[in-house]
């Protein structure tokens, strides 16, 4: 079984993303060991600090580096990814030459009480993963319109239309992940 890092770029104690990605942990446990890396934790990345990191970031990164692949659960702050997931990217990737990303498998998804879901914060994601060398996943592409019941309060989503799509992007991120990954022993 597969082991999926999923970092969600929320600090939110009620956030619909962690609500989202539960609900992905809960329809892909057959597939995935899912291991819910946390962020919140991270100092404001400084370059000063990064060849002796904080505990939290070395935690962070071996949490990545075991990972075989990432999942990426966003929200979408003013048409882009909040700041507290930019600054655990930017703690991963230092310092130069002993990135956590480099590699890696990885999909992105989320959801917002927006019409058009996070497509502007996933689009600016792929651009700051990319010379990450991270290997992003295309298609499918999730974003999730959010409306209240879609996921209940066991984590499972209710909506059938969504379930679907849920089902369908778990099924592609692990095609992908085999694929593209690095076989572990």
């Amino acid at each position: 079984m597969r082991t999926i890092a999923v970092i969600v770029g929320s600090l939110s104690r009620d956030s619909i993303n962690r609500r989202l990605a539960n609900a992905l942990a809960r329809h892909g446990a057959d597939r995935f060991a899912f291991v819910n890396v946390r962020i919140d934790d991270l100092p404001l990345f400084n370059v000063d600090l990064s060849k002796e990191p904080p505990a939290s970031v070395v935690r962070m990164k071996s949490e990545i580096a075991a990972a075989d692949g990432v999942l990426f659960v966003t929200p979408e702050h003013n048409r882009s990814i909040p700041a507290v997931l930019k600054n655990a990217i930017d703690w991963g990737s230092r310092p130069a030459g002993q990135s956590c990303w480099i590699g890696k498998p990885a999909g992105i998804l989320g959801a917002s009480t927006g019409q058009t879901g996070t497509a502007a914060a996933q689009q600016h994601l792929r651009n700051i993963l990319s010379p990450q060398q991270m290997v992003v996943m295309g298609q499918p592409e999730l974003y999730l319109h959010w409306k209240e019941g879609m996921i209940d309060s066991e984590a499972q989503v209710v909506d059938e239309a969504v379930k679907k799509r849920v089902e369908a992007f778990l099924e592609r991120f692990g095609m992908w992940v085999e694929r593209v990954g690095v076989k572990s022993a």
